[in-house]
């Protein structure tokens, strides 16, 4: 079992440096979101600097065409010499609307084919196969001999994809190599909701695709080396929480628990623009729910019994960076060390 980190700061100027740091606190791994900075570009330097595996946890497919997808991923996996998962997600209607400027209509059947596509074009690249992908969404038909980049001696990299509801889930199952976790979900969501669905769409599987199938829990940690940090970080996790808890298409979560409501009263709050008094929403009962709380050594070692049987890797999806002292004493409590 693995632990990854955030490369919080996907800068150019702040990767490398990060990366190192937490190399040198033993994770196995490092990952990136599509957020304030491209997600792709700071693995590159994350792959230069380190030995770390590198994945985008997540980048958004319906904001790109599956071909810069395809070159990028190609270039990563080429360059890390097989350390790269492509971590895709779908994102909400409107950032891919309003903030990419791309077309939103059935986001299930058009990742479903996104990924189709990038498995033709992979196979065009490294198995020397004619490009003739056709769908509803995206047509590939062209790659002149001038611009098909050299085969990766690696293959093609895991695909991974994220999702949260029904639908999604079992797209993950029936099309994805491995399926990322949201980092706002509680154990009964996972048991009850997300893993059936999961099992649904790999009963639909094609047998061509490979049977190994990864989870990636990605995991709200609060932790600290001392009493400051450790209250940082609960109240970051705790901002974390109503935020991710006021979206619409994150209610599956808690409705599992049965706290479907607070959805919408988060909500309201957020179109009144009182973003300031959300987090008192939370409660600590919550914040334990939905994230791992505890001292280094003992935060690292619920997290491994706590995903032990759910996922191959867990992902560090804190929203502050901790200190390197208490990232190197998590990892060393992950791994019994």
């Amino acid at each position: 079992m693995k632990i990854d980190a955030p490369l919080l700061d996907s800068s150019f100027a702040g990767a490398a440096p990060l990366a190192r740091s937490h190399a040198a606190a033993s994770f196995d791994g490092v990952f990136t979101f599509d957020g304030p900075h491209d997600p792709f570009t700071a693995l590159a330097l994350a792959a230069e600097h380190t030995r770390l595996d590198i994945a985008t946890g997540v980048a958004i497919a319906l904001a790109r065409s599956p071909m810069t997808v395809a070159q990028v991923a190609h270039d990563l996996q080429s360059f890390s010499s097989g350390r790269f998962t492509l971590g895709l997600g779908s994102q909400v209607r409107a950032h891919v609307e309003r903030r990419f400027s791309m077309p939103w209509s059935r986001p299930v059947d058009r990742m479903k084919e996104f990924v189709a596509a990038l498995r033709a074009i992979f196979s065009c690249w490294n198995d020397d196969a004619p490009l003739q992908f056709d769908g509803e969404f995206y047509r590939h038909t062209l790659m002149p001999p001038l611009l098909r980049p050299a085969p990766c001696s690696h293959g093609a990299p895991p695909i991974v994809l994220a999702a949260v509801g029904r639908q999604m889930l079992e797209a993950a199952g029936e099309v994805a190599d491995g399926w990322v976790t949201h980092p706002f979900h509680s154990l009964r969501y996972l048991e009850t909701f997300a893993l059936p669905a999961i099992a649904a769409g790999r009963a639909r599987r094609s047998s061509a695709l490979a049977e190994d199938f990864h989870v990636v829990a990605q995991v709200l940690v609060v932790t600290g080396s001392d009493e400051g940090e450790l209250a940082a970080s609960r109240e970051a996790v705790r901002a974390q929480i109503a935020f991710y808890a006021s979206t619409q298409a994150y209610r599956p979560v808690l409705e599992a628990d049965g706290e479907g409501e607070l959805q919408s009263e988060l909500r309201g709050l957020t179109r009144q623009g009182r973003w300031s008094e959300m987090a008192r929403l939370v409660t600590d009962a919550m914040v334990e729910r939905y994230a791992i709380v505890g001292q280094p050594e003992a935060a690292g070692r619920e997290l491994r019994l706590r995903y032990a049987k759910i996922a191959g890797r867990v992902a560090i999806a804190t929203p502050m960076l901790l200190r390197p002292e208490t990232a190197g004493r998590l990892v060393a409590g992950f791994h019994g060390i």
